[in-house]
């Protein structure tokens, strides 16, 4: 029963950490831009889609429990490693999804027939695609190394504590 209790705890503290991280990365954005949550929420489904946000967010909580656990276990080295692993896979999502909205940004200018009298659409459906190409890069690498510098760091502080025997990036013992 105690290992069910741990493994409720760890979810529940990568849950909060998560949210509340969210809460702030939309209010800053209603700072910035005025706009309401409400608001903000709907652009990103727009500009981005409900997949990406989806395995991003997946992602995002993956690494925030990896964090959690290796918080919560200094010595146990898997979950640095597995953290910073989940963080190299979002920057992945995100470049994939710039191939993605280039190639159908290319792909739908191909298939559409440019004249003086559509050139004003066929711009406007390839910035479309070039907007979400750009916007899961400028989104996903901040985002990866905001969660590299929080494995870093921890790290850093467990082996001061002297509860890993090693370095991190070395993998050299003591």
């Amino acid at each position: 029963m105690g290992a069910a209790f741990r493994a409720f705890d760890v979810v529940s503290r990568a849950a909060a950490y998560t949210l509340g991280g969210l809460v702030l990365v939309v209010a800053a954005a209603a700072a910035v831009t005025s706009l309401g949550a409400s608001d903000i929420a709907g652009w990103a489904e727009n500009v981005f889609g409900v997949t990406f946000l989806g395995l991003m967010g997946g992602l995002i909580f993956t690494a925030v429990f990896c964090w959690v656990k290796a918080i919560q276990s200094p010595a146990d080295r898997v979950w640095p490693v597995a953290g910073l692993q989940v963080s190299n896979a979002i920057v992945t999502l995100a470049l994939t999804y710039t191939l993605l909205g280039i190639s159908l940004g290319v792909g739908g200018l191909a298939e559409q027939e440019l004249t003086p009298e559509t050139v004003r659409e066929v711009v406007r459906g390839l910035t479309e695609k070039f907007s979400l190409a750009f916007l899961t890069t400028v989104v996903g690498l901040p985002t990866s190394a905001v969660l590299r510098i929080l494995f870093v760091v921890t790290e850093a502080r467990n082996q001061q504590r002297g509860a890993v025997v090693g370095t991190f990036c070395k993998g050299e013992t003591r």
